[in-house]
C-alpha cells in the first residue's frame, strides 16, 4: 500500500492508536479526517495538527454513524481509507451478580467495537471501493488469538471485528480495495479504565510497525506478543 496521497477517516482519532496514526498519516502528506464523540478533544488535536479536519459524532448512535455518512459523501467524497480504530475496554467481573448493569451499559461497548466499524464499513463502501488503491483498515486486538478473561465485551467484540474483516477480505479481493487487520499487542494507552498501566509495548514503536507492514501489504498487522501469538496460532494450524 502507498502511504501518501490518500483521504483517510479515522474514527476515534484523538488518542492513542488513532491519534498516532493521525500524526503519521499527516506527516506523510495526506488528508486526515478524525472522528470523536468529545469536542474538546477534537478541538485540542486541532491545535496540534492544522492540517486535520475533524467531525464529532458518537459511533454507538447509530443515527450518529448515518450523519457522519452523509456528511462524508457530500464533503469528504475523496474518501479512499476508512480506519475504524475507536472502540472502549471495560473490566466486567461477570460472577458479581449484584452489581450487573442495565443491558444498554454493555451494549454501548459492543456497538462501540463492533457495530460502528461494521455499519460504517457498509455506509462508506460504495465511496471507498470507487477509488484505486483504496483500503479498509479494522483495528481488532491480540486478544483475537488469545482470551482477554478481565474483558468479556471487548474480547467477543474483537473476536467479531477479526471474522468481519477476513470475510470483507475475501470478498473485496479483486477490487480495487485492500483489507488490513490490525491488532495490538497491550500497550500503556487510554482506551481501557486503567490510568497506571506502564506494561506492555511502546505505541510509537507499535506505530512505526503498523506503518512498515501497511507499506509491505502484510494483511493482517501483528506486534511485540500480538505477533508471538499469531505466530503460534499459525504453526499450531501448521499454515
Amino acid at each position: 500500500m502507498k502511504l501518501a496521497n490518500h483521504h483517510i477517516l479515522i474514527t476515534g482519532g484523538t488518542a492513542g492508536i488513532g491519534f498516532a496514526l493521525s500524526q503519521k498519516f499527516v506527516e506523510l502528506g495526506n488528508t486526515v479526517l478524525v472522528v470523536d464523540s468529545n469536542e474538546e478533544k477534537l478541538d485540542e488535536v486541532k491545535s496540534i495538527l492544522p492540517d486535520l479536519v475533524t467531525f464529532r459524532a458518537d459511533l454507538s448512535d447509530a443515527d450518529e454513524r448515518r450523519r457522519l455518512a452523509k456528511w462524508v459523501q457530500s464533503n469528504f467524497w475523496q474518501l479512499d481509507v476508512l480506519i475504524n480504530n475507536a472502540g472502549i475496554q471495560r473490566g466486567i467481573d461477570l460472577k458479581r451478580f449484584e452489581n450487573l448493569q442495565s443491558w444498554d451499559w454493555y451494549h454501548h461497548e459492543l456497538a462501540m467495537n463492533f457495530e460502528a466499524p461494521l455499519h460504517l464499513t457498509l455506509l462508506l463502501l460504495a465511496l471507498i471501493t470507487r477509488h484505486k488503491e483504496s483500503a479498509i483498515m479494522n483495528v481488532s486486538s491480540g486478544l483475537t488469538m488469545t482470551t482477554g478473561a478481565r474483558t468479556p465485551i471487548f474480547t467477543a467484540s474483537k473476536k467479531a471485528v477479526h471474522g468481519f474483516t477476513q470475510s470483507l477480505r475475501l470478498q473485496l479481493e479483486n477490487s480495487n480495495t485492500s483489507v488490513f487487520e490490525i491488532l495490538p499487542p497491550s500497550f500503556d494507552n487510554d482506551i481501557g479504565s486503567r490510568s497506571d498501566q506502564t506494561f506492555g509495548s511502546e505505541l510509537d514503536n507499535f506505530v512505526s510497525a503498523v506503518m512498515d507492514q501497511l507499506e509491505d501489504g502484510y494483511p493482517e498487522i501483528t506486534f511485540d506478543t500480538s505477533w508471538t501469538e499469531y505466530a503460534r496460532l499459525r504453526n499450531n494450524l501448521k499454515f
